[in-house]
């Protein structure tokens, strides 16, 4: 009886042996992976602590740029190398250009000009050019006024400078109430003021003003050959 009986306890003993073997196995895993676990989730928190704040703060401003842009700014208009066409009461062409433009009041049909050049064609073909440094473009009226250093061409081969001049483009005149100094195939003139009427064809200098003639070389050698 005392075999049969120790025996068994034997086996239970065995048992619990293993047992406890196989927990202290899984315990020291268990002891190991969360000797690596809590560093990296101490870890994590931290950079979560630390970053959270900026990107939540880059997060608001970019917001905050939306919704604080200034829409009379948007309303604007500004252009780089502008150019603009159009017709006068004769239906004849017309075309602004200029480096810089930019409407101020969107309200309002002046546009400020920066180095703005006027090509305005005749109704023979030949052409008017006129620059500036500055000026205003109003597209209702089609009043362009132009100021600092004026220049006036047309292609028969006037030229006339001044330092402001008003551009009525749609009736083709032009008036300047500053001195004007000018030169061409008659000589040079120089006047208080002038007008240019119908793009050209007529031109009126009013003031003081002096001529110089030039005499025609054609005429000199007729001369010569006469004598």
């Amino acid at each position: 009886m005392s075999m049969a009986t120790e025996a068994p306890a034997r086996g239970r003993v065995a048992l619990t042996a293993r047992q406890t073997q196989s927990a202290g196995y899984l315990y020291g895993h268990f002891v190991g992976f969360m000797k690596v676990l809590l560093p990296t989730v101490a870890t994590a928190l931290l950079l979560i602590v630390v970053i959270w704040p900026q990107l939540n703060e880059q997060n608001k401003t970019f917001e905050i740029g939306f919704k604080e842009i200034d829409k009379s700014a948007a309303e604007n208009l500004r252009m780089e190398k502008a150019r603009y066409t159009g017709v006068d009461r004769s239906k004849r062409p017309f075309s602004i250009t200029a480096e810089e433009a930019e409407q101020i009041d969107p309200k309002s049909p002046v546009i400020e000009l920066v180095q703005p050049k006027a090509d305005i064609v005749m109704q023979d073909g030949s052409w008017i050019a006129v620059t500036a440094e500055v000026g205003n473009y109003n597209r209702t009226s089609q009043f362009l006024e132009l100021s600092g250093t004026v220049n006036l061409f047309h292609d028969k081969g006037y030229e006339f400078r001044t330092s402001s001049a008003v551009l009525d483009l749609r009736a083709g005149d032009a008036i300047g109430t500053e001195p004007v100094h000018g030169q061409g195939p008659f000589g040079h003139i120089q006047a208080e003021s002038f007008i240019v009427r119908n793009r050209g064809e007529r031109i009126e200098f009013h003031g003081k003003a002096q001529v110089i003639l030039l005499n025609d070389p054609t005429d000199l050698r007729n001369k010569g050959k006469k004598r």
